[in-house]
């Protein structure tokens, strides 16, 4: 039975804002409880995966941390990020344990499921303030009963670092477990096709900005946003990747061996198998004649999704992954190295032909879905790597 203390429900009583720009109001942020835990997961090697062209078995493998952890908290509503090759989640300290062992669990799985190995560790919020760090949150409204976290305060890039010390006995790797594991994924889904982009490339950004306050940081990011919209003509919801022209849905669904294997430990392969080629022909049914099957509604679904993206975030870094046109790719790319020559921010950003959509489907006939974007062929994780560069060299300079 779960344990509840008064903070286990301070992420669900926090009061939601629904205009994305005002993430850089950085004073309505509030400091999330010192016994809650920033857990935080990373795909080793993920590099190497992209190379050999497995990056959509990184993306899966990298929300199945996100997926394993909330099914072990029940009623209580945790915070997340999804990063690509991993994810984050803040939880209360009262269910750290079994967050743990769901992370254990996974770890122990990844290896037989997709032949990759997760690093994995917790770091209490206490710890990241003694180190001179704070985490701090605000709720984004994507619709109704659908909510995205963004995180201010350095904390999420502390645990990040603290996470890959090299130090030996580091205390906040998570031991991995000698046998194997049976994380619980249900919800995880990966049947969309990946989104070809209406003006030819999906350009997927990491910004952050460089200022000696928060107001310095909220200007930066704000004119940046402002910049941004004004190449392409329109607000960034208009550029989202998941639109009505590039959602397609195919049966049997591209990924759903990947699918079937991240249900498998849980459900078994057999009844994984069933279910998941069975509801699939249900939604391909659905979706060709714009029916309803129980609580599946393919239009109203296909509406609800184009909202429950999270094509654009904040977690002490601006990401999104943007439908662009090659012109307004140059042309982005062009403001953020002028910004980042004058010393204004850093910046990552990479582009695809396509982006990948994981899927988190929690209560379907409630609306309560979420849908992770990331672009195609490396995404957020090659973005990274020039952001690493860029701040590696601002560091030297």
């Amino acid at each position: 039975m779960q344990r509840q203390n008064s903070d286990d429900r301070f992420y669900a009583t926090l009061s939601a804002f629904d205009r994305f720009d005002e993430f850089v109001d950085f004073d309505a942020y509030t400091p999330v409880p010192d016994d809650w835990v920033v857990m935080i997961t990373d795909v080793q090697g993920s590099t190497q995966a992209i190379a050999q062209g497995r990056y959509k078995d990184v993306n899966m493998v990298g929300a199945a941390t996100i997926t394993a952890v909330l099914n072990v908290c029940g009623d209580i509503e945790v915070p997340y990020v999804f990063g690509g090759d991993g994810g984050t989640l803040v939880i209360p300290g009262s269910i750290r344990d079994e967050a743990i062992r769901a992370l254990q669990e996974l770890q122990a799985a990844c290896a037989t499921m997709f032949g990759l190995r997760l690093r994995a560790g917790a770091v209490p919020v206490a710890d990241l303030r003694a180190e001179g760090a704070d985490v701090r949150i605000r709720r984004y409204a994507l619709s109704p009963g659908n909510f995205l976290a963004m995180f201010a305060g350095g904390g999420l890039e502390r645990a990040d670092e603290l996470l890959k010390a090299e130090a030996s006995g580091n205390p906040y790797l998570l031991a991995e477990l000698d046998v194997a594991g049976q994380p619980d994924l249900t919800g995880l889904s990966c049947r969309w096709e990946p989104l070809r982009p209406k003006g030819g490339c999906m350009l997927t950004l990491m910004v952050q900005g460089l200022a000696a306050s928060g107001e310095g940081e909220s200007l930066v990011l704000g004119e940046t946003l402002f910049a941004i919209s004004r190449i392409l003509g329109h607000d960034l919801r208009d550029s989202a990747p998941a639109n009505s022209s590039s959602m397609r849905f195919r049966w049997p669904p591209r990924d759903a061996m990947k699918e079937i294997r991240a249900l498998a430990p849980e459900k078994g392969l057999l009844r994984s198998f069933l279910w998941v080629v069975g509801t699939s022909l249900v939604q391909l049914w659905c979706e060709r004649l714009d029916k309803r099957a129980g609580s599946y509604d393919a239009p109203v679904y296909r509406e609800e999704l184009k909202s429950n993206t999270d094509f654009r975030k904040y977690d002490g870094v601006l990401r999104a992954v943007l439908d662009v046109t090659p012109e307004q790719a140059d042309a982005i790319e062009t403001y953020l190295e002028e910004a980042h020559a004058s010393g204004r921010l850093v910046y990552g950003a990479h582009r695809a032909d396509s982006a990948l959509m994981t899927c988190l489907v929690f209560n379907m006939s409630q609306g309560e879905h979420v849908h992770f974007i990331d672009g195609a062929n490396g995404g957020f994780a090659m973005a990274a790597s020039g952001f690493k560069k860029r701040l590696a060299a601002r560091a030297v300079a």
